[in-house]
């Protein structure tokens, strides 16, 4: 098995993402979109913790979750994969989450138990990625329930913060956000979970057979 880095955070379905070799284009409209994601979480930042404009913060979540899977679905099918791409997309990602959770904590919207659950399956993967490195690899592809959770949670947070600016709809928003939450917490662990998995195995082939567990 050759050591090079995984093609990260696109679940690869037959004859379509599998069949593209990542290029190294840069201004693509995939990229174009991931580069708006990115943006999106100062800005978000300052409309939830500064300016307190809840609603503003919602509609900037809800953009950034709904285009979670924009970029990818058309990189494939412009055929503009690219290698930039592959880096921003699951960035994008992890900056939503971690800057939506450290907020949401900061305001009592989710309890600390929540934000440590997750934050832990973050320095899971991240203590995997550096064995991995250490023996030459990249991040291994991610499985589509990383992405699933992913979209959960993204789903999941302009639902329960939309609990917090009305009062008309809290209940059922409460209700659809943590069930969304919940669900997605579950599977961010199996995902992490099954990154273990691949790392330990590109290690015990980097190591060779005859080589001590």
């Amino acid at each position: 098995m050759s050591r090079r880095p995984a093609r990260a955070e696109h679940p690869q379905a037959a004859g379509d993402a599998g069949d593209q070799v990542p290029g190294d284009q840069v201004l693509t409209l995939p990229n174009l979109i991931s580069f708006g994601r990115l943006l999106g979480v100062p800005l978000f930042l300052y409309l939830f913790l500064v300016a307190e404009a809840d609603v503003a913060a919602i509609v900037v979540l809800a953009i950034g979750g709904t285009t979670d899977w924009v970029d990818g679905w058309i990189a494939r099918r412009l055929r503009q994969v690219s290698r930039l791409g592959e880096l921003l997309d699951p960035l994008a990602d992890r900056l939503y989450i971690l800057a939506t959770l450290i907020a949401f904590t900061a305001r009592e919207v989710v309890p600390w138990q929540f934000t440590a659950a997750l934050l832990a399956r973050e320095l899971l993967l991240l203590g995997s990625l550096a064995v991995l490195r250490r023996f030459g690899y990249g991040p291994p592809p991610v499985h589509y329930v990383g992405k699933t959770a992913t979209f959960l949670l993204l789903a999941a947070f302009p639902v329960l913060l939309l609990a917090t600016a009305s009062t008309g709809i809290a209940t059922a928003a409460s209700a659809i956000g943590w069930g969304l939450a919940w669900w997605g917490l579950v599977l961010y662990w199996v995902a992490g979970a099954m990154y273990v998995v691949q790392a330990a195995r590109l290690v015990r082939a980097a190591r060779g057979p005859g080589a001590p567990a």
